[in-house]
């Protein structure tokens, strides 16, 4: 239990800005394992935003409460996965063999590609949240339940698909070995575990979209670089997050 713990903490170390103790190491072994509370750290991320959003919306708009929800959800990650999709949409966009694209990826400065999509990704989440909120949904469940449903479906992908790049000049360390199916486990037991808190369980049918979305970026990611990165996977989680918030819209509209 103790070593589990260890691993957590590894996590939040890795995955967000949140202070952890000295004590915390981040070996490849640690970083490798800690993948597997990928989920559980997305409910923690989540929850900071839902209550960031809750206690604005004593002062603000909604508008304005998600906006400000989604900036705690960016601080406290430190833009880790919307980094990482705009810089597999510079990638994918701008390169057209296997080293061009990782080489792109790599390349700290933004380019047109990544700014589009990155803009067009917020907006359509914020759109998503603000529509939602009218629609006597649970908002703060539905942020929690976005961030942990879209860590796991990231995580399939390390699961799945090996790690492409150079592990020396990686900035991305856990996803150089592939998970083990008990670490996959464990992340499905934190995505899922939210989902049971909604009144309709007709939301665990969102799993079947987001399989598809892990499925079809997964392939497109293998026909192009034979594999996937720690940019693969941030690019995975937030349009996955996307659909979930995509679909609960489409089940309130359908019920």
């Amino acid at each position: 239990m103790k070593k589990e713990f260890h691993y957590f903490l590894t996590a939040i170390l890795f995955f967000t800005r949140i202070p952890c103790p000295k004590w915390v190491g981040h070996s490849s072994e640690m970083l490798n394992k800690s993948n597997r509370y990928f989920s559980l750290v997305g409910i923690l991320v989540g929850a900071i935003a839902a209550l960031i959003y809750y206690l604005a919306t004593f002062i603000f708009t909604p508008e304005i409460a998600i906006i400000l929800s989604m900036i705690a959800s960016i601080w406290t990650t430190g833009a880790f996965h919307e980094d990482g999709f705009a810089d597999s949409c510079d990638g994918f966009g701008g390169g057209w063999t296997k080293e061009k694209i990782l080489l792109i990826m790599k390349d700290s400065r933004l380019g047109t590609f990544g700014v589009i999509g990155l803009f067009s990704i917020l907006i359509l989440k914020f759109s998503a949240i603000q529509t939602l909120s009218v629609a006597h949904i649970n908002i703060p469940l539905l942020i929690i339940s976005g961030h942990a449903i879209s860590r796991f479906t990231a995580t399939i992908l390390l699961y799945t698909h090996p790690y492409v790049r150079d592990i020396d000049s990686s900035k991305i360390k856990p996803t150089t070995t592939q998970m083990s199916t008990k670490s996959l486990v464990i992340s499905f037991i934190f995505g899922v575990l939210p989902l049971f808190f909604f009144k309709n369980y007709w939301v665990f049918l969102s799993l079947i979209p987001l399989l598809i979305t892990y499925w079809y970026l997964a392939r497109f990611f293998k026909k192009w670089i034979g594999g996937q990165t720690g940019d693969c996977a941030g690019a995975l989680q937030q349009v996955a997050e996307v659909v979930f918030y995509l679909f609960i819209l489409v089940l309130w509209k359908l019920y």
